[in-house]
């Protein structure tokens, strides 16, 4: 199984475009310094009855299935299995170059019994639906994003059919996209102390800033984790407070060389979900010159974060769970108590860990 591509190939995309907006209030700022509670976990291996991954680097429970996406699938990108026994039932988003295959997958989103996936090379969201055999998806519809979004890396549903995507122009923080693809607006701005790059290099500056994102249309909250840095951005769409918490290692760091950004300081978040209760994160935390060093002298690290961070949804900290295994993805059950995770470096890449209720 490839090591470090997906880091590689988000780093790149980081990067990809350098062209520029104002300001919105901040509801709140805080620093955070570590958190109350920390906690060992030990994994349980969810033994699968097939071998399909290449490297799964998302998971997504819903509607008594389990769906996993594969970033570097050599045939489909998405394979689906039952919940929670984990059954394989089948494989779809097919990779290839004909109308409706895709050319790349960022995502997947439940909405009810559909399934939305993003491929970002099309700048294309396609509705999915499982058949009445409940064994497999068909597709039932594409929506082109408009061409004013910028190469979307990630998305989530939200009320009214609507899509919120985060913005790499430069000019906001994410885009509100209609259920026909077309933006209907733009909201929020990058939340930094770097006023250089704010009036200088906003484009670069808001590549550095990529994040993972999640909503949950229950309580209203957005959030978002920067892949580089240690920031996490809640955004409660119900009272419309913006909180900003930002930890040790600090914003994402970058420097511009003959126009391209090039990342510094560290490797941070890789997911985020927001449940009913709390919002729990994966961290990374190890820094670029620590993985250039050990790269020259030919020393090779596992990918994925060894930690998960537990916040409550105005962004108290609450816990961090430190872990056996290096994980990219999660999926949190809190009814079950229990976090699935991915791990990349595994042949048997599904984790549980079982966790009491924050």
């Amino acid at each position: 199984m490839p090591l470090r591509i997906a880091y590689i190939i988000s780093i790149a995309y980081i990067f990809l475009f350098l062209s520029c907006t104002s300001r919105s209030v901040i509801s709140g700022k805080e620093d955070y310094t570590d958190f109350p509670q920390e906690q060992e976990l030990k994994a349980k291996t969810i033994l699968l009855d097939t071998a399909l991954f290449r490297y799964p680097f998302r998971l997504h429970i819903g509607d008594r299935k389990a769906i996993v996406l594969d970033l570097h699938g050599t045939d489909y990108f998405f394979h689906a299995f039952s919940y929670p026994d984990f059954r394989y039932l089948s494989s779809f988003g097919k990779r290839g170059d004909a109308p409706q295959d895709m050319l790349s997958a960022e995502n997947c989103r439940w909405n009810g019994a559909f399934l939305w996936t993003l491929d970002s090379n099309k700048s294309e969201l396609t509705r999915f639906e499982f058949a009445l055999s409940g064994d497999s998806l068909l597709r039932k519809e594409a929506v082109n994003l408009d061409k004013d979004i910028l190469r979307a890396l990630d998305f989530v549903m939200c009320e009214g059919s609507a899509f919120i995507i985060p913005d790499y122009s430069g000019d906001s923080r994410f885009c509100k996209v209609c259920r026909d693809g077309k933006l209907l607006h733009k909201f929020g701005t990058i939340p930094t102390a770097n006023e250089d790059a704010l009036k200088n290099a906003r484009p670069a500056l808001a590549q550095a800033w990529r994040s993972f994102i999640d909503y949950n249309p229950r309580n209203g909250v957005l959030a978002a984790v920067t892949q580089l840095g240690e920031v996490l951005e809640i955004y409660n769409l119900k009272d419309s407070t913006h909180v900003v918490r930002i930890g040790p290692h600090g914003e994402p760091e970058f420097q511009i060389s003959e126009g391209y950004g090039i990342p510094t300081g560290i490797m941070g978040f890789s997911d985020v979900q927001v449940t009913d209760k709390a919002i729990y994160t994966v961290f990374h935390g190890r820094s670029f010159k620590d993985i250039a060093r050990d790269a020259q002298k030919g020393v090779s690290h596992l990918d994925g974060g060894q930690y998960i961070y537990v916040f409550s949804l105005i962004g108290k900290p609450l816990k961090k769970y430190v872990l056996d295994h290096y994980i990219c993805g999660i999926s949190v059950d809190e009814q079950l108590g229990v976090i699935y995770a991915t791990d990349v470096n595994r042949d048997e890449p599904i984790l549980e860990y079982s966790v009491k209720t924050i």
